[in-house]
């Protein structure tokens, strides 16, 4: 379970309310650990292996993370590899190193992704809004994410619990990556 990622991705429209669903999930039980909100700037890349595979690299770096990411590309995005490497806060910005490494893997093509998200921390799941922005499109998305999980069993059964506590329980969920929502057919 080290390198899977398992969760949940809703759209939401421009108008969603925001204030009311912070309110219900700050009272959720047992408690946020922690919150926080922040921007970010992923750099995705995809290679012609990528392609190939089935699988997409990200650059993150922001005020919490400092990640190069692979992250698989699957037709149900409930389930799917995410092996993140930490390049340390402790370095600053590698982007110029990112793209030469990148560069040097043949990659084929490349979008920026701006994100303003909030965060929700609970020990078994985090609960993300987010605003993202990319390609000429802007989308708006509320993702819950299990964490700290012994099976898949288990991490659907978390992600269950807080989206029918959030109102969010027979929303149907996107299929789609945000890459796919933000660049549509670049991964294809």
């Amino acid at each position: 379970m080290r390198f899977k990622e398992i969760e949940h991705k809703f759209v939401v429209a421009e108008a969603f309310d925001l204030d009311a669903f912070r309110a219900v999930v700050t009272r959720l039980s047992p408690g946020v650990r922690r919150t926080f909100a922040l921007r970010v700037l992923d750099r995705y890349f995809l290679t012609a292996h990528g392609r190939e595979q089935r699988y997409v690299i990200r650059h993150r770096y922001d005020e919490e993370l400092h990640h190069l990411t692979v992250k698989a590309l699957e037709s149900d995005p409930e389930v799917r590899d995410e092996i993140n490497l930490d390049l340390g806060q402790h370095a600053g910005d590698q982007a110029a190193t990112v793209d030469a490494f990148v560069a040097r893997l043949g990659a084929v093509w490349q979008g920026d992704v701006v994100k303003d998200i909030e965060v929700w921390e609970f020990a078994d799941c985090e609960v993300v809004h987010y605003r993202a922005s990319g390609g000429g499109r802007v989308v708006h998305c509320v993702e819950f994410e299990a964490k700290h999980v012994a099976s898949v069993e288990e991490a659907v059964a978390i992600l269950a619990r807080y989206e029918r506590a959030t109102g969010f329980g027979d929303a149907t969920r996107t299929m789609a990556s945000l890459v796919d929502l933000l660049f549509p057919g670049a991964l294809a």
